[in-house]
């Protein structure tokens, strides 16, 4: 307590009027100075008791506050009495509650990433292993069309790789927060139709019946660079369930509440268990041949998401896949 130097100061000057009122009263009487001494003696004995339980509880928000510099998992709390020091202490402890919830918010992004980098890594060592591989055949392979289907099965490989990282970068800018989405009315046929262009061709030489249905001006508000992104993952999803003479269904619908578009396939759906993890980032199902890194629901769902939307997957009573799409209006 006397290490500060205020109450230093205070006990100085007390010391000072005591001696200087008790030498009036003394002059006077001495009944006058033993009274200012006995009065003095209780004042300075009130004042250090009341002192000494006001820096008792300072240690107690100090020892706290170290305690949280320590990353200790205990939290003192005090009572409910009411004055500058609770208020101070409630402020204290709602502080340390912030940093503490920060602090495991930070761990679990920390664990979340070092596990993201592991996916990563194994995503990318697979192509790569592959590509070493065929890149050491081209060197003992006399025969001219075997090397010409190693380096086609090579340039495939690059392309998976470089798809992959696309990809990536595209979540890792949405995750960033460096991304700023345009918010302009998208009229929603034309926003389909240039989601499905990249796919006519695949589609037409895999006999997939594709079917549209979107009503004359229904329009959205969002970003139509980024929602084509998203629709183009979940066509690239449903074409690698249908396979070969499959169907894809889009319909819209354009109610008071909301505007949605549905994309509906006839491949053979999703397992139960894999429903929770669909939009989860590398996640590929309980199927070991799924195709894919697991990236693309998770991107078209951070994509619309971002913008207002929400996003959902569940299988159709009478057998395949359906995505469901709504943005509020």
């Amino acid at each position: 307590m006397f290490r500060n130097k205020e109450v230093r100061q205070f006990a100085a000057v007390f010391v000072g009027i005591t001696a200087v009122t008790a030498a009036i009263g003394f002059s006077i009487r001495p009944a006058a100075g033993i009274l200012m001494l006995l009065s003095a003696a209780a004042f300075w004995a009130a004042f250090f008791v009341f002192t000494k339980a006001r820096y008792k509880r300072i240690a107690q928000i100090s020892d706290q506050i170290d305690l949280v510099l320590h990353n200790t998992d205990r939290l003192y709390i005090g009572g409910g009495e009411e004055g500058e020091l609770s208020i101070l202490q409630s402020e204290i402890t709602k502080m340390v509650l912030r940093i503490r919830e920060q602090n495991d918010a930070l761990k679990k992004e920390k664990g979340h990433l070092a596990d993201s980098l592991a996916d990563i890594a194994h995503q990318l060592r697979t192509p790569l292993t592959s590509v070493n591989l065929i890149l050491s055949l081209l060197g003992n392979e006399p025969d001219e069309n075997k090397r010409k289907a190693l380096l086609r099965e090579a340039e495939e490989l690059l392309a998976q790789m470089d798809r992959l990282l696309n990809s990536l970068l595209k979540l890792s800018r949405l995750d960033a927060g460096i991304v700023v989405f345009q918010s302009e009315p998208i009229d929603v046929k034309r926003l389909i139709h240039t989601a499905l262009r990249p796919f006519l061709i695949s589609m037409e030489l895999h006999n997939i019946d594709l079917q549209v249905r979107v009503p004359e001006g229904t329009a959205i508000e969002g970003d139509s660079d980024w929602l084509s992104e998203a629709i183009e993952n979940l066509m690239k999803n449903c074409i690698q369930s249908v396979g070969d003479h499959g169907k894809i269904e889009i319909v819209c619908e354009d109610t008071l509440l909301f505007t949605e578009i549905m994309l509906h396939d006839s491949g053979p759906g999703f397992k139960k268990e894999d429903l929770p993890h669909l939009f989860e980032r590398f996640y590929r199902g309980k199927n070991s041949t799924a195709a894919g890194y697991g990236i693309g629901l998770a991107l078209c769902r951070t994509i619309i998401m971002r913008q207002g939307g929400t996003i959902a997957a569940k299988n159709h009573p009478q057998g395949g896949a359906i995505f469901v799409i709504r943005f509020p209006k």
